[in-house]
């Protein structure tokens, strides 16, 4: 508890802590090469400065000076908490509103060493996706996170904690805003700049908003995509003795590994930090760790052969493991992959989201700061390697798809042969898994809801678990069949959650449900809280990669084909509409997934507090927070969509969407046109 109040005390001043530098016992960042100019660097460090009293400057600016210099950024080490960085029962916060309680003990998962993919640096999953851009700004928000009443809000610029702005008791506790920077000026190279100097940040989607939860967040979706690629291109869903291959067991690729053996098939998936790869197996969500390429043969195909689920960690690049695989298959005629994907950081291809071949882990990431532009080809060359592997083993029969990490986007930068032939902007020749396998799930309006137990109690989860299965068991009496696949999928998840132990952090959990279950089981956890099954308020939320979470166009929204798939309204409205019917807070971002300036997105976090008010708020915010999504769906064309909103007017008739009439006779078009 007292550290907890010495967090919110703000910046410790008199006297600075101690300078203890960079901890060696946690993984860092990449440095940054912002390629700031001596001007721009005077500015960064004034920026960071004026976090402070004059008093300190002289003591303050060389040491920012050589992080800015020698990181790439200025991350305010000295104010970094000795305190231990975890999400406390939320009774544990010194606080005048369990609204803001809640924010600090999600702000704190965030920023929890099991969590976090570079704790020191406020990175939580991505490779840059901040939670703040530098201590103080932390120091600061909890401050005033610990000082708040139910008329104040929060507001958040980029990380920086503006103050607080007298509100109304039903506005949102917090508004957040990440990288929202003038269109003309969202390219890579102004962000690197625009981070440097303090001004700008990327939040990826959970990060910037508070809401991640651990891989855990990613591994019910993975396993819903694996589940359903296995349905669609391989005709079945028993995936026992068929593998797939991937990458990337860093933060939200971690899950991964977990996601194959859930599904039942073989993963065996590369990594070349040695960090992640060891906690993954330490976790046990890795099974088995080589760095033998013949030995992921020789695993692959016992467990092929024996229908054995395995996840299978590669120390090495995964351009080696794909070419190897393709020298297998060329030397005996064996495929020994039926799926493929990949989940490195493409969204931040130079600055250690992609580690190419022939590079070592350590050689990489000297070259990336020593020397960008060689990296930069070096890295290009190595995603040609990459696809040229690829598409061989595919056109042997192997299913491949984009996870909507910039994978093919990147690809096609660097020269690869990945386009698709008459295909439109959004369209490579690999399908991304939104237009493929996620987007029809979407447009059903199912996508990843989660709750916290702010208790911290696994007791808890387990009776909210519960109450969740037992709310899609009675919802899936009156479905259609389509509908009941998704209901029976996510009914087996959540019965099963609690033995695959995914727990990492704050006690959690993940559900993919459409709109009617989002809304039953949020008001059914409610009156658990009141009633004291759960013993503690329960903050719901969802990733923002959902239905009408977010905006992009090579990813949740690829499978928009009427021209605004590059449009950004449906993401904006959602922030804006779940800020004034009831959300706790709100979050909008630039960037995300695919990366700065492709993606707007956004978020929520709502606090079940057993109240009557909470349910109202829930009811509300929830129905809107889906139906904005699928609306949108279907007036692109979606029949899904159109489907489910139609059904979703005849059970509230204060819903009215504007429904589309599609063009039945193409010569109509042809005529008009040729006259």
């Amino acid at each position: 508890m007292s550290d907890l109040k010495e967090l919110c005390s703000g910046l410790p001043l008199d006297p600075l802590p101690p300078n203890r530098g960079r901890d060696p016992n946690v993984p860092h960042a990449p440095v940054r090469t912002p390629n700031l100019t001596a001007e721009e660097e005077r500015l960064a460090l004034r920026n960071a400065l004026r976090y402070f009293p004059p008093s300190h400057h002289s003591t303050l600016a060389s040491e920012f000076a050589q992080e800015l210099r020698q990181y790439g950024h200025i991350y305010m080490y000295r104010f970094c908490p000795a305190a231990r960085m975890r999400a406390y029962p939320i009774d544990q916060y010194p606080c005048r509103t369990r609204q803001a309680a809640a924010m600090m003990l999600m702000i704190m998962n965030n920023l929890d060493p099991a969590v976090a993919q570079f704790p020191q640096e406020l990175v939580t999953y991505g490779g840059n996706g901040q939670v703040f851009s530098n201590w103080a700004q932390f120091r600061l928000a909890m401050r005033y996170l610990s000082e708040m009443t139910e008329e104040q809000t929060l507001v958040m610029y980029s990380g920086h904690p503006m103050g607080l702005f007298p509100s109304l008791p039903s506005s949102p506790r917090a508004i957040i805003t990440n990288g929202m920077v003038i269109p003309n000026y969202s390219s890579r190279e102004q962000y690197e700049r625009m981070f440097a100097l303090g001004v700008s940040m990327y939040g990826q989607m959970t990060a910037g908003s508070y809401c991640y939860i651990g891989p855990q967040g990613i591994v019910h979706g993975t396993m819903l995509t694996v589940l359903n690629a296995g349905r669609r291109y391989l005709g079945t869903d028993d995936l026992r003795g068929r593998v797939f291959v991937t990458s990337g067991l860093g933060g939200m690729s971690g899950a991964q590994a977990k996601a194959a053996v859930i599904a039942g098939c073989v993963g065996v998936i590369a990594e070349v930090d040695e960090a992640p790869l060891r906690k993954r197996h330490e976790q046990g969500w890795v099974m088995e760790v080589t760095s033998s390429l013949e030995q992921c043969i020789k695993r692959i195909r016992e467990a092929r052969n024996s229908k054995t689920p395995l996840s299978l960690g590669y120390h090495g690049n995964v351009v080696d493991l794909w070419e190897r695989l393709l020298l297998e298959f060329e030397r005996t005629g064996e495929l020994l992959v039926d799926l493929g994907s990949d989940q490195t950081s493409l969204h931040n291809p130079y600055n250690g989201g992609y580690y190419p071949a022939p590079l070592s882990f350590r050689q990489a990431n000297q070259l990336m700061s020593t020397d960008p532009g060689r990296f930069q080809s070096i890295v290009q060359e190595s995603l040609r390697r990459h696809i040229k592997a690829i598409n061989k083993l595919s056109d042997a029969g192997m299913f491949f798809w984009d996870y909507g990490n910039a994978f093919l986007l990147e690809a096609q930068r660097a020269g690869a042969e990945v386009s698709k032939v008459g295909g439109g902007a959004t369209e490579f020749r690999y399908p991304s898994y939104v237009q493929h396998i996620m987007g029809d799930i979407f447009s059903l309006g199912f996508g990843p809801f989660r709750w916290v137990c702010t208790s911290g109690d696994p007791q808890d989860l387990a009776v909210t678990d519960d109450i969740a299965a037992k709310v899609l068991e009675e919802n899936a009496a009156n479905v259609s069949e389509l509908v009941r696949q998704q209901y029976r999928d996510n009914i087996r998840w959540i019965r099963e959650a609690g033995k695959h132990k995914m727990v990492v952090g704050s006690q959690a959990r993940i559900l993919y449900s459409d709109q009617k279950g989002r809304v039953c089981i949020a008001l059914a956890i409610n009156r658990a809280v009141a009633d004291g099954r759960v013993s503690a308020p329960v903050v719901i939320s969802r990733d923002h990669h959902d239905v009408s979470g977010t905006d992009s166009p090579f990813r949740e929204t690829s499978n928009v084909y009427d021209g605004s798939a590059f449009c950004a309204d449906m993401a904006v409205q959602n922030f804006v509409g779940d800020a004034f019917r009831g959300a706790t807070w709100v979050a909008l971002h630039n960037g995300g997934g695919v990366g700065w300036g492709e993606v707007i997105n956004g978020g929520f976090g709502l606090l079940l507090d057993g109240s009557d008010e909470a349910a109202k708020r829930a009811r509300l915010m929830l129905n809107w927070d889906v139906s904005n999504g699928v609306a949108r769906r279907c007036w692109s064309g979606n029949t899904n969509a159109y489907e489910t909103i139609q059904r979703t007017m005849e059970e509230n008739r204060q819903l009215r969407v504007t429904m589309p009439f599609p063009v039945q006779d193409e010569h109509v078009l042809d005529r008009a046109l040729q006259g």
